[in-house]
């Protein structure tokens, strides 16, 4: 399927603080994270599963995650995400990290020079 022109990728670091930011709230499994992230962005952003899997197993090899068997609500076994203490302190960082970012680029848009 070709890409719309006006699709973008994620920065380096996005996919990880809405995981975090997401699991921070509750536990979920993968498709549950897939669905939320799109709901809450108002369908602006669509994470893909090829994309959010190995972010996911990064994350839980990385401390920042743990994982549980659970259910589905379809009854299936299923693997329950939820954030460790580090994963905490790690989003707390990249959110500060972003936050200066975007107040840089948010400065040079902004830039009008006569």
């Amino acid at each position: 399927m070709a890409k719309h022109p006006d699709d973008r990728g994620l920065f380096p670091g996005a996919l990880e603080i809405m995981i975090l930011k997401s699991l921070r709230l509750t536990p979920m499994h993968g498709y549950a994270l897939v669905k939320h992230i799109k709901q809450v962005s108002d369908n602006l952003l669509q994470v893909e599963e090829g994309s959010l899997y190995p972010a996911l197993q990064r994350m839980l090899r990385d401390g920042l995650l743990q994982s549980e068997e659970g259910i589905s609500a379809k009854g299936r076994p299923t693997r329950i995400y939820s954030v460790t203490e580090e994963g905490l302190h790690h989003l707390e960082r990249e959110v500060q990290s972003f936050e200066k970012m975007f107040a840089g680029i948010t400065r040079v848009l902004a830039f009008d020079k006569a």
